[in-house]
């Protein structure tokens, strides 16, 4: 959790800046992007009370979209951003005992299905000027997340299943913008986004499992800014 709460600290202190800047006029954005989600290794911890063991659920590169809506003040931007990713499952690795007491270690299985990730968030940015008209900029954001986990399937346990999951989720990143247009510019765009901890109901063979778990990815993108 410390690592989150200064994660956290960050987005607090560019939008404080942001309260704190001048007055300046006030000028509004549209933006879209895409570009490739590398999401990490999704890691089921069970906490059920007859069941000690970690699910680790490896996945392929993705696709992700993202939308905003924005105002800038000087160097400080804010705006409203909707994002998707999605990223399929490749393999599970199966580690401990399950409730009939039958240890696995490392168990391998191939899988099918895949995990969305919808995003709602609130996103603060400073504009830092470089030679010509090029900016650098950071960026921290603070939102929700709906997690879904759809067509789980493993075909040698024979089972397959989907859940949801409405989650707290904040994100920090760093990118450039190059103009190319009048009020048109391109956006370069690396991205850090993570979740905390969070229980997550996790079925097998028409039962629910209580568990831990959480998503971060990393995502490179690249899109459009146009002045309004």
């Amino acid at each position: 959790m410390p690592e989150m709460k200064n994660k956290l600290l960050l987005f607090v202190l560019i939008a404080f800046c942001l309260l704190q800047s001048p007055a300046q006029a006030v000028e509004y954005y549209v933006s879209g992007s895409g570009g490739v989600s590398l999401m990490q290794n999704i890691k089921i911890q069970s906490i059920y009370p007859t069941e000690d063991y970690t699910d680790t659920y490896q996945l392929g590169s993705g696709a992700a979209l993202f939308g905003a809506v924005g105002s800038t003040f000087g160097q400080y931007r804010f705006e409203g951003e909707l994002g998707y990713q999605r990223n399929n499952f490749n393999s599970l690795t199966f580690s401990g005992h399950d409730e009939n007491n039958i240890l696995y270690t490392d168990a391998s299985y191939a899988m099918k299905g895949h995990v969305t990730v919808s995003t709602i968030m609130a996103n603060g940015y400073y504009d830092i000027p470089l030679d010509g008209k090029i900016k650098l900029y950071v960026t921290a954001g603070i939102g929700g997340a709906r997690v879904s986990y759809d067509n789980i399937d493993q075909a040698t346990q024979n089972y397959n299943y989907s859940v949801k999951k409405t989650i707290l989720a904040y994100q920090i990143g760093t990118g450039f913008m190059i103009p190319i247009a009048n009020n048109v510019k391109l956006d370069i765009r690396y991205r850090y986004f993570a979740t905390p901890d969070y229980t997550l109901d996790w079925g097998y063979k028409g039962k629910a499992y209580p568990n831990h778990t959480n998503i971060e990815s990393h995502t490179v993108v690249l899109g459009m800014n146009i002045g309004l």
